[in-house]
This record gives structure tokens, sequence and C-alpha cells, in this order.
């Protein structure tokens, strides 16, 4: 009986220290590791004094002050890491970085993996076409020249979509989304399919944008989150305490405009992208829960 107790208490024991291993990392190196990307823009990329700046980066600062007040140690410093879509997750795996602050979506493959936060950004794809167009949604590109990045995710996404009768769309495949927007302007393509942030993007970047409008129903949603350990819960109830707050106390629909609804401090463009449906039906009731 004694030695199953030890057993017992042992294996708890070790369960608990698994579990606490991030914030004791910290704690440890009195360091918060944050893994960023370089030109995700708005939410996480680099400033031109290579400084990580962005949505995600307000959002990820609020969290490490949470930390840092949690452990009791203000005197934690703070050091970044430039990842990439290949190495982010490797990143977080083998503790290179404590959180990701980017774009990575929350996804039941990645999330054999990694773990996720509450969600901060809901990605979906959709097109851009003249404002005075009669292209409303997807149906409406039958029959019409469509210009799409070849081998990309929204590449795959239009040729699934049921509502369209693909064999009818002149698909235009292009290097990127730049030269899409290119043959928009030149009359020579209708619609540019794309990632709506990059959209919203490449709209900023026009001079007049009010020629041209972000059309479509959302497909492809993803809802994008702070990336950290998998199996590590009380680092994931601190983090998702911290972003509720952020979202009951109204701090994180602020982040949202200054990022998305205002001049960026680097190139004044304006993305003037409101927030979406989705995510604003998911700040009445914060959860981590998705649908993917």
């Amino acid at each position: 009986m004694f030695k199953y107790l030890c057993f017992s208490f042992t294996l708890l024991f070790a369960i608990q220290v698994h579990a606490a291993d991030t914030l004791a990392r910290i704690k440890e190196r009195k360091t918060i590791v944050i893994a960023h990307r370089e030109a995700s823009v708005p939410i996480s990329y680099l400033s031109e004094d290579s400084k990580p700046i962005g949505y995600a980066m307000d959002i990820c600062s609020k969290v490490v002050e949470r930390i840092k007040r949690d452990l009791k140690q203000p005197q934690i410093t703070l050091s970044y890491l430039l990842v990439n879509s290949s190495n982010r997750i490797s990143a977080i795996q083998d503790a290179s970085a404590d959180l990701e602050c980017g774009t990575t979506a929350n996804t039941a493959e990645r999330r054999k993996q990694v773990a996720f936060s509450i969600p901060y950004f809901f990605a979906a794809t959709r097109f851009l076409t003249k404002a005075d167009s009669n292209i409303k949604n997807w149906s409406d590109l039958t029959q019409r020249r469509v210009a799409i990045v070849r081998g990309s995710t929204a590449n795959s996404l239009l040729r699934q979509l049921t509502q369209l009768k693909f064999s009818e769309i002149k698909l235009i495949e292009v290097s990127n989304s730049r030269a899409g927007l290119e043959l928009l302007q030149e009359g020579q393509a209708d619609a540019v399919v794309a990632e709506e942030l990059i959209l919203a993007g490449l709209r900023a970047s026009t001079e007049v944008t009010s020629q041209w409008k972000i059309q479509g129903d959302n497909i492809g949603i993803e809802a994008q989150t702070i990336m950290f350990a998998k199996d590590d819960p009380a680092l994931k109830t601190l983090i998702d305490k911290e972003i509720a707050k952020l979202i009951n106390e109204g701090e994180l629909a602020k982040l949202y405009e200054k990022w998305f609804m205002q001049a960026l401090p680097t190139s004044g463009l304006n993305y003037a992208l409101p927030m979406s449906f989705l995510l604003r039906d998911s700040l009445r009731f914060p959860s981590d829960k998705v649908f993917n």
C-alpha cells in the first residue's frame, strides 16, 4: 500500500511538473521568447527598424504582462524569434519559443502537435473586384476572368466551390497577388481571389481605394490564435483568461481598430477592414472551440 501511494504521488508530481513546464522555464531563465512573423501585415510583421509589431504582437504583450504578474517576476525580459510557415510549430515544440504570435490557424491536425488560445482573428478567402461591378458573390464569377495565385490555398478552395461552374471560369494563374491586382487594374481580369487580408492590403496600396471592393461570402475560414506548447493547462488557462479579459473590457476591439481601421505606423496604409461577423460574434462568448 505504501509503495502504491509513493508511486501515485511520484506520478502526480511528474504530471504537475510537466504541466507547468513553460511557466517554470520562463521563471527560471527570466525570459519570455515570442515567435513572430516577418511580413504578416498588419498582424505580425517587422517595422522599418526591424522591431516586431502588429495586432497579434500587441495582444501577446498583454499576455506577457499577465505572465509577469502571475509569476511575480516583473524583471522578466522579452526576447523575439523570427519564424516562418515551415519552422513555427517546431519552434514551439522544441521550446525555442514560448508563444507564437502570428497568423497560425487552429486546425485539428495542428492540435495534435501544439495548443491554441481563444482566437483573435478569422481568416477567410474572398475576391477583389471593381466597386461598380455587378460581381457580388461567387456564382457571379461564371464566365469571368479570375486571377489567382498559382498553388495557393485560395486556388484549391475556388476549385471546391459547389455553386461555381468552374469549367466556365477563365482562370488566370499568377505568381503573386500583386500581379493579380495589376491584371485587375489593367482590365485584363474581373476579380482577384485571395485571403481577405491580402486583398485588403492590395486595395490599400491603390491610388483610389474606393474604386475597389472586397466581395463574396467567406470561404476557407480559419481561426488565428496564439500558439504554445501542447499539454500545458496552466499556461493555457493564463493565456485564455487574459484574452477573455481583453475581450470583455473592449481592449481587443480597440486593438483591432488600431491595426485594421487606421493608418499603419510603417507604410501609412489603411486596410479599412471592418471586424468580420465571425469575430464580432465570437467576442460575445469567448471560446477556443473552432470548427476545423
